[in-house]
């Protein structure tokens, strides 16, 4: 340590921030099982158990609560996850170089555009009344549909949103971990005869399979985590009864109305469920794939 002091100061600052902004905030979830009074501070207020929990699971709000974020972060995971790989097989097929970067630029930006950003083009799109989605269906004689306004469609939006802002981004990884695929598979792939889809199928898939093991555990354990700005962004009165999920909730019942042990006990059940969803589908993948986090 003392002969490589200086690598070791690189690492300080990210620890730091972990340390300081990750772990200690942890010791601040007592604040779950107490009733928190200003004054007092969240180790002086009195203790309660679990009269929080208590109350968010007698809640009539609950059960649908958590319907409509394990739909929508299922809607968000089955569609979502599979398009990455896809779209990353594609382009690794793709001869053309200049053709290649124009793809990869195209369907990387969006990654980039903020999510209040990224609202505002949603909801310019789809106006009732003078959105690009809604002009088109009236030029083929369609009559407009208040798409926002409609609480069915609102996962497939907010999903389907999703996966153009985040499709490109996500298929780096993958096409990073093709990169690091032997060539000597491919050319023994080549002299035994085989397709194109052969060599994906028989060689990138497997090459692959680790990667899209580990991103699957993480994507499942935050399943319960899902993004709460873009959802609370695109809500409104009309489909809240589809919009509404354990975040938003949280943020509008918990923290607007400075209930903040009951917004502590509601974050705390949230992390233990993605919490047992992590190590359950890491146990699985170990199990069965011999590839896991842990």
């Amino acid at each position: 340590m003392r002969k490589h002091w200086q690598l070791y100061m690189i690492v300080v600052p990210p620890l730091l921030f972990f340390l300081i902004f990750k772990y200690y905030p942890m010791l601040n979830t007592v604040l779950a099982f107490k009733d928190y009074n200003v004054i007092k501070g969240i180790w002086g207020s009195p203790w309660v158990g679990l009269k929080n929990f208590n109350l968010f699971f007698d809640n009539p709000m609950f059960w649908p609560l958590v319907k409509n974020t394990l739909l929508i972060s299922g809607y968000l995971l089955l569609a979502g996850f599979p398009i990455p790989i896809l779209l990353a097989l594609m382009l690794n097929e793709v001869r053309s170089g200049r053709f290649k970067k124009v793809v990869q630029m195209v369907s990387f930006a969006p990654y980039f555009i903020s999510t209040v950003v990224m609202v505002s083009i949603i909801m310019l799109f789809l106006s009732p009344r003078l959105g690009f989605v809604n002009i088109a269906m009236n030029a083929i004689g369609l009559d407009s549909v208040n798409f926002l306004g409609e609480p069915g469609m609102f996962r497939s939006i907010y999903v389907w949103s999703d996966i153009w802002q985040t499709a490109g981004y996500s298929a780096v990884i993958y096409l990073a971990a093709i990169a690091g695929i032997d060539p000597t598979l491919y050319e023994a792939a080549k002299v035994d005869g085989a397709s194109r889809f052969q060599k994906i199928l028989h060689v990138d898939l497997p090459g692959i399979l680790p990667t899209i093991m580990i991103v699957l555990i993480l994507n499942v354990g935050s399943v319960m985590a899902i993004g709460f700005e873009k959802i609370y962004l695109l809500q409104n009165p009309l489909n809240l009864v589809n919009s509404e999920i354990i975040a938003t909730y949280v943020y509008s019942v918990g923290l607007l109305n400075a209930n903040y042990s009951f917004a502590t006990a509601v974050g705390l059940f949230n992390s233990v469920i993605n919490l047992i969803l992590l190590t359950s589908v890491n146990g699985l993948a170990k199990r069965f794939s011999n590839t896991s986090i842990w």
